[in-house]
Order: structure tokens, then C-alpha cells, then sequence
């Protein structure tokens, strides 16, 4: 049997660090963008380019290692965009997993009031500041199903 691979997908304050946990809880193996680049000693949104190509690069290392060893994964990062979902697509591809995107939904309002509530104490509330929210809104790129299998989850 193919392991499945989860990819979390959505702006901040949508609830992905929590929906990765449940599924963590299910069994998944938990690969966060956020608590990688906190290990590394990174506090802020955004993180430098180099920064957030080197968390993907262990990301990406880290998932194929699960994947080979049978274990459900699930990849909490924004997938903001549709090009950055389709990297790990062809990245799994040549294993043969085909990533389901789990797309977290939340009104606006909402993303916005969890997101100014963050104290920045863990790598699961580091602060976004409001402008750079607004950015993280407009810059999103939905998923859609021509792109593989999505499914959509109200927070």
C-alpha cells in the first residue's frame, strides 16, 4: 500500500497547524514549514528566500523518508500557491503518491483575529504583521480540481 501524503494548504490563520495536529493524532507524520524554521532560529514572517528553500529542501528530504517507510504524512505549510503545490506533486510522482490537498477555510475576519491574537512564544504562533496578512490574502492562489484531488475544509 502507497502511504498517503496530506498537503495543508492555506493562508494564515486558516487553521492548518491544527488540523495537522489532528491528523498527527490519527498517526500522520507531521512535517511543519513553521516549526522547521523555528529550529532553525527564525521568529518572523516571512522568512529569508534562501531560508524558505532550505525548510522545503528538509521538508521534501523528510517526506520521501516517510513515504518510503509506509507512514501517512501530512505537510503544514501555506501552499499558497499552485506552483508550489505542484513541486511536491512531481515530487512524490516518481513514488507514486498523489498528494491530496486538504484546503482550510476560514472568513476572512476570523483568519485575521487569530492571527493578531499570536504571542510569536512558538513556532505554531509566530506574529504576522497586518499588512503583510493583507498580502498573504491577496497573494493566495485557491486550489482547484483540476490540480488533484482537494478537498475543502470550513475552520
Amino acid at each position: 500500500m502507497t502511504a498517503e501524503v496530506v498537503l495543508v494548504c492555506g493562508p494564515a490563520g486558516a487553521g492548518k497547524s491544527t488540523w495537522a495536529a489532528r491528523l498527527a493524532a490519527e498517526g500522520y507524520r507531521w512535517l511543519s514549514f513553521d516549526r522547521i524554521a523555528w529550529e532553525l532560529g527564525h521568529r518572523e514572517h516571512p522568512v529569508p528566500d534562501e531560508v524558505a528553500a532550505r525548510v522545503h529542501e528538509l521538508i521534501q528530504q523528510r517526506v520521501l523518508a516517510e513515504v518510503a517507510a509506509g507512514h501517512p504524512v501530512v505537510v503544514d505549510t501555506s501552499f499558497w500557491s499552485r506552483a508550489g503545490r505542484d513541486r511536491y506533486r512531481e515530487l512524490l510522482a516518481p513514488v507514486g503518491v498523489v498528494p491530496v490537498v486538504h484546503h482550510l477555510r476560514a472568513p476572512e475576519a476570523t483568519m485575521r483575529a487569530r492571527v493578531a491574537a499570536r504571542s510569536g512564544e512558538g513556532p505554531d504562533d509566530v506574529r504576522v504583521p497586518a499588512e503583510r496578512m493583507t498580502a498573504y490574502l491577496d497573494g493566495f492562489e485557491v486550489p482547484t480540481p483540476d490540480e488533484g484531488p482537494v478537498r475543502v475544509i470550513e475552520t
